[in-house]
């Protein structure tokens, strides 16, 4: 493996001092010269000066994006500069608490420095940012240079979009490497907010405006990079019309209805960001030859490359390490990735003396279960303190539309509750059950009304489901469509404002901005999912919807052969190639629960991996998916007094396999991390301390370390 080596690195830097990185030399043939990796088209580069405009806050600073949004001088035309700032925004915001209490500027920030101290400034970053498309697969790319990015010491960091997102999804991730001085690698893995509009026929473009399809014409590698489309559904003119008469007002997704299963290349595609990380660098700082042109002078042999992200970005990572053939990744630090683990993996996972029954299903098994039993199960009793668990009940079980206890009923009724449970409570109380059962720990099952009550499983669902059986939008799989939706819940159409800002307000998996998930086959006609009514009248949260998403991953139809099919095509192997890695996943993460994903992951690569594994696994107690959650307390109380945020030890992580890559320093063994909730009154916990979110131990205590032998995984309880 052709990894990063200091003594590489030292011979780089000597001939980059002996040129200056960019002065004439008569040492062209040392390396070639710097080009376009293969594929990557539209390629441009903008400076910004880190005053009016930066690489991290869009000119908004550390205040500004604690603050409210800009608003865009022509909402219906938003500006190119205008959306990606709003896309820097609400990215941000949306995988971080930017309150100050959660410890935004305190523990973590624009204004936090990469050794920790609490900086006076706004954090902007200057540096340039280049732009580009992976023509072949429609996935846009992005590499950003700070101009503290030092070429004696070059250095780069992936940060692949979380969730569905568009290439700015994971700035957060990105900031731990501009405050390093390092480069940065991004990608939207082929995943984006901005749908193609089928009623109007207008597409998303790679900078976020919008066009009509007919006027974009084909992929021209000479063409601006405004020119390049970001999405568009693939209908011909008359599937279009055919499409458009029979469910008007609908919109196609990337993620969902590209029809190529992006997941399958998420490790490639982060790999070819790093490839464009690396060309930006060169023409920065590469030498010249005798001709003035830049080389390749920096490579993977010489720049030390970690790859990061969180949720889908870090299961990209992960999967870019598994398939770095060419030694491109040193080491991986990774929070709360979406792992998809093979079938019949033989790993056991273990808490305490008590072993899990259930582990290792892949996302879009465990998140049809959920979607199933969570509407029932957020009326639990036992969950009546739980975050959002009052507010669930009162909005979505009330006398006159009691959605939730029908569904409940429904459950019953079709045998996938006991016949023991007769009462809303006991069905309730039997379907949190079934959501323990299946693999989630009892501190995550706490968050089931709230991941409800923002319909989370049904859109993830509906989402993973028609990617991985590369549905086209017109399959309307399970009867499943996005548009825009009234009061009522009848589809109706979209704010036009809401359509120009969504490449950077959206976060590509519906409700989102405006469109929700639709059934089409309601009985009143297509309605918003969870107010639409069975043919029998009843309103069930759509339980036939539920149960046609989840005959996908047991059933024979050729739609579930195609989505089977697409899961084998996502599943990891374990080996790392050795790389010093970490993952971090918080206990009580109930989207992509630790019984799934990262407990059995750490198990697979130690049995694949043997001796030469160097992956490390940390638990962090009162952590969960969503830290943007803690941030919203007049919404979500009770977020703010029972979590800590997980992005503090991404960032901790990150520092750790820096160190070991540059200094030796050893990485932190496998443990659990006890953190300390905030307390107080929900939606007004006191301020969050360094005493919440003890450090991570180089050698754990023996209580909480955790352990691997025999593909057995033993986490302390």
């Amino acid at each position: 493996m052709n990894s990063f080596h200091p003594v590489a690195l030292v011979a780089a830097a000597a001939a980059c001092a002996l040129s200056a990185c960019g002065g004439s030399g008569d040492d062209g043939d040392k390396a070639p010269v710097n080009a376009a990796p293969a594929g990557v088209f539209g390629i441009q580069t903008r400076s910004y000066d880190g005053a009016s405009d930066d690489l991290l806050t869009a000119g908004l600073g550390k205040a500004g994006l604690q603050g409210a949004l800009p608003a865009y001088a022509d909402p219906l035309h938003p500006t190119v500069a205008e959306l990606r700032r709003a896309a820097m925004y609400t990215s941000y915001r949306g995988l971080i608490d930017t309150t100050t209490a959660g410890g935004y500027g305190v523990l973590y920030g624009p204004n936090v420095t990469a050794t920790g101290a609490v900086a006076t400034g706004d954090g902007k970053v200057a540096g340039t940012e280049t732009l580009a498309v992976l023509a072949d697969n429609a996935v846009t790319l992005m590499a950003q240079v700070p101009a503290s990015f030092d070429p004696k010491n070059p250095c780069i960091v992936t940060a692949t979009s979380s969730g569905s997102r568009g290439v700015y999804g994971a700035i957060s991730t990105g900031e731990w490497g501009l405050k390093r001085g390092c480069a940065v690698a991004y990608t939207d893995k082929g995943t984006g907010g901005a749908p193609h509009d089928l009623q109007n026929d207008t597409v998303p473009m790679v900078d976020g405006l919008r066009r009509a399809a007919a006027s974009v014409g084909a992929l021209n590698p000479n063409s601006p990079f405004g020119d390049f489309v970001a999405f568009n559904a693939g209908l011909s003119a008359s599937e279009l019309t055919a499409f458009n008469t029979a469910t008007p007002n609908r919109f196609a997704f990337k993620h969902a209805h590209s029809g190529r299963n992006p997941e399958k290349d998420w490790g490639q595609f982060t790999l070819a960001a790093v490839r464009l990380a690396l060309y930006a660098i060169n023409q920065q700082f590469g030498e010249k030859n005798s001709s003035g042109e830049r080389l390749a002078t920096f490579n993977a042999g010489n720049t030390l490359v970690i790859a990061s992200s969180v949720s889908n970005g870090g299961g990209a990572a992960i999967a870019a390490a598994e398939q770095d053939t060419e030694g491109l990744i040193d080491g991986v630090a990774v929070s709360e990735p979406a792992i998809e683990m093979p079938a019949n993996a033989g790993i056991t996972v273990q808490r305490g003396a008590v072993q899990v029954n259930t582990v290792g299903k892949n996302l879009i098994d465990f998140t049809t279960h959920a979607n199933l039993y969570q509407a029932c199960a957020s009326l639990a009793p036992s969950l009546a303190g739980a975050p959002f668990g009052a507010s669930f009940a009162a909005l979505y079980n009330s006398a006159a539309l009691p959605i939730a206890a029908n569904r409940c009923a429904a459950l019953k009724q079709e045998g996938l509750l006991s016949a023991a449970a007769t009462t809303t409570a006991q069905q309730a109380e039997e379907s949190l059950d079934r959501l323990r059962s299946y693999g989630w720990e009892p501190e995550s099952a706490v968050l089931t009304p709230s991941l409800a009550a923002f319909e989370v499983s049904p859109a993830v669902a509906v989402t993973f489901a028609n990617a991985l059986a590369r549905a086209r939008v017109s399959d309307h799989l399970c009867g499943f469509s996005y548009a825009a939706t009234a009061t009522n819940g009848s589809v109706t159409t979209l704010a036009p404002a809401a359509l120009a800002d969504m490449a950077a307000t959206g976060n590509g998996v519906p409700p989102s901005a405006g469109i929700n998930l639709v059934n089409n086959r309601a009985a009143q006609g297509p309605a918003r999912d969870f107010l639409s009514f069975t043919a029998t009248g009843v309103a069930d949260w759509n339980l036939d919807g539920a149960l046609c998403l989840r005959e996908l991953i047991r059933g024979s139809s050729a739609a579930a052969q195609r989505l089977q099919a697409g899961m084998r095509e996502t599943q990891r192997n374990g080996n790392l190639r050795g790389k010093p890695a970490i993952i971090v996943h918080g206990r009580d993460d109930a989207l992509l629960p630790v019984n799934h994903t990262s407990r059995p992951y750490y198990g697979l690569n130690k049995k694949a991996e043997g001796a030469a594994s160097k992956l490390s696994y940390i638990e962090v107690t009162h952590a969960q998916h969503f830290d943007g959650f803690i941030g919203l307390p007049a919404v979500l109380p009770g977020y703010d007094s029972r979590y800590v945020p997980l992005h503090v030890y991404l960032n901790r992580a990150l520092d750790a396999v820096y160190e070991h890559l540059k200094n030796g320093k050893p990485l932190p063994a496998s443990q659990v991390v006890r953190t300390v909730p905030r307390g107080g009154t929900a939606g007004q916990a006191p301020a969050i301390t360094s005493a919440n979110v003890p450090d991570i131990a180089t050698v754990p205590t023996p209580g909480n370390a955790i352990h691997y032998s025999n593909a057995t995984v033993v986490v302390p309880d």
